[in-house]
């Protein structure tokens, strides 16, 4: 009688150790970044294009010339060079672009912009000094003031960052934000993106390698990432973001049924 007790207790923790590893299996293949990468994978970039200029964006353009009182004409009173900190009554003497994608430039009157990069601006500007007579020589500085992307979501510190690059990638976004959280869904993360008057929306599977080769893998102006939250959250919203409940419940479920099953 206690050798078949014991052979049940057996069988019973041998059980429990194979729902333990399942759980632990599923759980994996739901959260880890790239599960069909292998070592020494290389991918040739494809996919990054040069951010360009848009109607709304605000623009910080700075000239700097040896004849410092020429260069500053051309400078909106109070503007700094990219890099330097701003205040706000600085970050309002840029220049926003309109809708029809033009700024005003001082002496040189409007420039077309929308559609160039910040480096391609720099240098029609600095050619138009220079063809015009009015600045041989000078240097052009072009950065954006409202660079920004918004993280909402399954994402631990969701909000608003400010993109001090012109590459800004989606695990870029998310780690600004600490990542998704474990109820964060990894295999449909949403890319927003406004361009030329319409709204776009992407999808990513952060689960396969394909991601890296996504047209919203980089970044631009004003995206919003929005991470869903998966199948458990959505039941169970109140459940601590530190126990993956829901697989426990699962496990458990199984375990009192087996048990069951043993000792009837």
């Amino acid at each position: 009688m206690n050798i078949m007790k014991g052979n049940r207790f057996l069988t019973f923790f041998a059980l429990s150790a194979v729902v333990l590893a399942m759980a632990s299996c599923r759980s994996a293949r739901e959260v880890v970044y790239m599960q069909d990468s292998y070592i020494e994978d290389i991918q040739k970039i494809t996919n990054f294009q040069d951010i360009k200029i848009k109607p709304g964006d605000m623009l910080s353009i700075f000239v700097s010339h040896k004849e410092e009182k020429l260069a500053a004409l051309f400078n909106p009173q109070g503007s700094t060079p990219s890099g330097a900190s701003t205040s706000l009554g600085q970050r309002l003497s840029g220049y926003t672009v309109d809708m029809e994608g033009n700024i005003d430039f001082p002496i040189v009157g409007r420039i077309k912009v929308a559609g160039l990069t910040r480096s391609e601006l720099s240098t029609l500007i600095r050619n138009k000094l220079d063809e015009d007579g009015l600045l041989k020589g000078a240097v052009v500085t072009v950065a954006y003031q409202n660079f920004n992307i918004s993280v909402l979501g399954e994402v631990n510190h969701p909000g608003k960052f400010t993109v001090e690059s012109d590459r800004v990638s989606l695990l870029d976004a998310l780690a600004m934000a600490g990542d998704l959280t474990i109820y964060g869904r990894r295999d449909s993360v949403m890319v927003i993106r406004e361009n030329e008057g319409q709204r776009q929306v992407m999808f990513n599977n952060l689960l396969s390698k394909d991601v890296l080769n996504s047209p919203s893998f980089y970044l631009q102006q004003n995206d919003v990432v929005y991470v869903k939250p998966n199948r458990i959250k959505a039941q169970q919203s109140g459940i601590n973001q530190n126990n993956n409940v829901g697989v426990w419940l699962s496990a458990a479920s199984l375990l009192t049924t087996v048990m069951m099953l043993i000792f009837k």
